[in-house]
């Protein structure tokens, strides 16, 4: 892996690489490093997602094919990082969701971090359409929370209570209002929070203007069709900018990582 652009210095030139990163895998430690949430926030919300060089977010549904060793390893960094992963529940059908799991080479990173083993699950819905009986909610390591609003199917909100989920309601009608969803789960303690998606979670994050940071994987690859874009929905009055914050290259795909401006 070849560092393109420093993880600290967001003034270097952006064509700069680092001999010291240069072509050699980087272990879990350094990568965690790497991406390691800033201090001193009362909630950080960062984005993971891959596209493709035609600007697709997924390929028949599903973002895997997209997607490398590389990718997958940054992936369970980002996981291991973050207090919860918050996720559409069509990504979570789709992407089929299991409960995230402990791993030891996080553990102590997380235990002084005061950190739980794992990362919770925050499943976003409105309809509440799910599967109650899956893994996801029947034995998580960390309880998983259901994130929807107060004019959600009342029955369904009852049925999930009832199985042994927490859902939070956040928003008055039953779509979920982004910014009190965040606002929550920090309320919570859940401070450092990942969402991966899908695309229409990640437009409303946008739009809302709660995104800090969005990690996006870069794949070499061309898809054509109709696939969905990282981010869907209404489109802004103006563009948000985001400023480069690292770049990091290996076998072609580039891991960038961009801060709200």
């Amino acid at each position: 892996m070849r560092q393109l652009f420093p993880v600290t210095d967001m003034t270097a030139s952006k064509t700069q690489v680092s001999d010291a990163g240069a072509d050699r895998e980087w272990s879990l430690d350094e990568l965690a490093d790497a991406y390691a949430y800033p201090e001193g926030e009362e909630r950080w919300l960062r984005a993971n997602m891959v596209s493709s060089l035609d600007g697709a977010g997924q390929h028949e549904g599903r973002s895997q094919p997209l997607s490398s060793d590389t990718d997958m390893r940054i992936f369970g960094t980002l996981r291991g990082l973050a207090d919860v992963v918050v996720v559409g529940a069509e990504t979570v059908r789709l992407e089929g969701y299991r409960p995230a799991r402990a791993r030891e080479v996080f553990a102590a990173r997380r235990a002084a971090a005061g950190q739980g083993p794992a990362p919770a699950i925050a499943v976003v819905t409105a309809s509440l359409d799910l599967d109650l009986a899956l893994p996801l909610y029947t034995s998580p390591l960390v309880p998983t929370l259901i994130v929807t609003g107060a004019g959600a199917p009342a029955d369904r909100i009852a049925a999930a209570r009832a199985a042994g989920v927490e859902v939070l309601l956040a928003g008055d009608g039953a779509a979920v209002d982004p910014a009190r969803a965040v606002a929550l789960l920090a309320e919570r303690g859940l401070r450092r929070q990942l969402t991966e998606g899908g695309p229409r979670l990640l437009g409303r994050f946008t739009a809302a203007g709660v995104l800090d940071e969005l990690c996006l994987t870069v794949s070499p690859t061309m898809t054509a069709g109709d696939a969905q874009r990282i981010a869907h929905g209404p489109s802004l009055a103006l563009p948000t900018r985001f400023g480069l914050a690292s770049l990091l290259e290996q076998d072609g795909f580039l891991f960038s990582r961009y801060r709200r401006i």
